[in-house]
């Protein structure tokens, strides 16, 4: 018989969960964290409910990870609910966020635990079963880049599977250094194209007199220079995927042709009258808002829309903290390979102040910060000493707003305001799986409230349902 472990003090609640799970588990109870642990040493336990109270027994610096690991170490796949009173229902939060499935809070329904323990055990199977199609769907060399913990990347990751197979244009966006460009490689990769060339193209990096005949190819004689013709960028990819990043620099000579292409599927060369079919598939990136750009005149609309026909946000780095474990892993790895030092792990008080730092430049600030810190160290693991100082001194900020004096206190004041309420939202429906009932209930708001912020906020519960890769 499967068994259940409930860590509390509160007899009521135990005896709740025993009243709804006893004739189909084995139910024990403790009221310490050191008795829970040394009975899911001795016995094997598919479901732990442990009282917060009870979690944060020697608990340091409010570091849940930490205090849930020694039961993941005794069993692996044990699902843990966290339980707490309604006063301390952000404590319970953030043990989800920390890595426990769920959380109850006080008085503990017998119904409520039913129906969590059946989703756990359902989203359990269903798991396993896509893991099985994952696996299939992704090339094994992809596997490392679509490992996640994070509800935003996994939702980005079963969008990536829908689009990937089809034709249609994608405009990728998202801050630099969010990995635009990994993501645009991983969509060709599985792609009906991925046997013909990925061709990228770094837009602002061409001088503008240029970009023209680098996309499009010019003719001999087309300009000053032009002492033979030269085949463009939509011409050498004929069959596979170009990938046009930054796209918000290009000319409005170059959007105009770009949407050509778009639209009708053919392109003249630069002083060239013959028509070429362009087969290709069009990836677009940019860390700019192209929608602001068109109301100011900078960019095409007509082209945007063409652009926008799948679009796809990265996250910044600082809204997938569950992820850094693994990305750090995975640059370890890489180093590795170029340099023949033993630096296997990352000091826990690095990991600390990665936690809390803001992460402007996202992934490849943490990889640039890493491979400095892999050089300086001769210790088997990077220790803060490797690392700039004002990694430890720099505080997470939810919502980083660049101030723009032009604007009255008063629309600047509503402007945070409503950027803190629209990421508040994000996180909260992410950790309640899309649940209106509970996040209101987290939030002490009604969910008519709810309904209306969301509403303000153009939020949909159905983005944040548990998406599996």
């Amino acid at each position: 018989m499967k068994g259940v472990l409930v860590g509390s003090k509160n007899q009521s609640a135990c005896n709740a969960i025993r009243t709804s799970l006893q004739s189909e588990y084995r139910i024990d109870a403790a009221s310490s964290k050191d008795d829970c642990l040394e009975m899911s040493r001795k016995k094997r336990y598919e479901f732990l409910f442990i009282d917060v109270e009870v979690l944060r027994e020697s608990m340091l610096d409010h570091n849940y990870k930490t205090a849930l690991q020694p039961f993941w170490h005794a069993y692996p796949t044990a699902q843990i609910i966290a339980m707490s009173s309604q006063e301390m229902i952000r404590e319970a939060v953030m043990a989800v966020k920390a890595g426990a499935s769920d959380y109850l809070t006080y008085p503990v329904n017998p119904d409520e635990v039913n129906y969590i323990t059946q989703s756990i055990y359902e989203s359990i199977i269903m798991e396993s079963e896509l893991d099985y199609f994952r696996d299939r769907f992704w090339q094994e060399d992809s596997l490392e880049i679509v490992r996640t913990r994070s509800p935003l990347m996994k939702r980005l990751f079963y969008k990536v599977r829908s689009v990937a197979p089809t034709k249609s244009t994608v405009l990728l966006s998202g801050e630099t250094g969010t990995g635009k460009g990994v993501l645009a490689r991983l969509i060709h990769r599985h792609s009906n194209r991925k046997d013909g060339a990925f061709i990228s193209v770094h837009c602002g990096a061409i001088p503008d007199t240029l970009l023209e005949s680098e996309l499009f190819g010019h003719e001999k004689g087309a300009f000053t220079g032009a002492v033979r013709r030269k085949l463009g960028k939509f011409e050498i990819a004929q069959g596979g995927t170009i990938f046009l990043d930054e796209i918000g620099t290009i000319t409005p000579s170059a959007q105009i042709k770009l949407l050509e292409i778009l639209q009708d599927g053919t392109f003249h060369r630069v002083g060239g009258e013959e028509m070429i079919a362009a087969n290709v598939r069009v990836i677009a990136a940019t860390n700019a808002d192209l929608k602001n750009m068109c109301e100011a005149g900078q960019f095409r609309k007509d082209l945007y829309y063409r652009l926008n026909v799948f679009p796809l946000e990265i996250p910044p780095l600082r809204e997938r903290m569950e992820d850094i474990a693994y990305i750090i892993e995975v640059i370890l790895k890489r180093l590795k390979k170029f340099d023949l030092k033993e630096i296997h792990d990352v000091h826990p008080h690095v990991i600390d102040a990665f936690g809390t730092y803001s992460w402007p430049g996202n992934i490849r600030e943490l990889e640039n910060l890493m491979e400095r810190a892999y050089i300086l160290e001769f210790s088997p693991i990077l220790t803060p000493e490797s690392f700039p100082d004002e990694l430890f001194t720099s505080k997470l900020s939810p919502a980083q707003v660049e101030p723009n004096i032009s604007l009255s206190l008063a629309k600047v004041r509503r402007t945070v305001i409503e950027q803190t309420e629209r990421c508040y939202l994000k996180e909260l429906l992410a950790v309640n799986n899309g649940r209106i009932k509970e996040s209101a209930e987290t939030a002490g708001i009604s969910t008519r409230q709810l309904h209306k912020l969301m509403k303000k906020h153009g939020v949909r519960k159905e983005e944040f349902k548990s998406y599996k890769i």
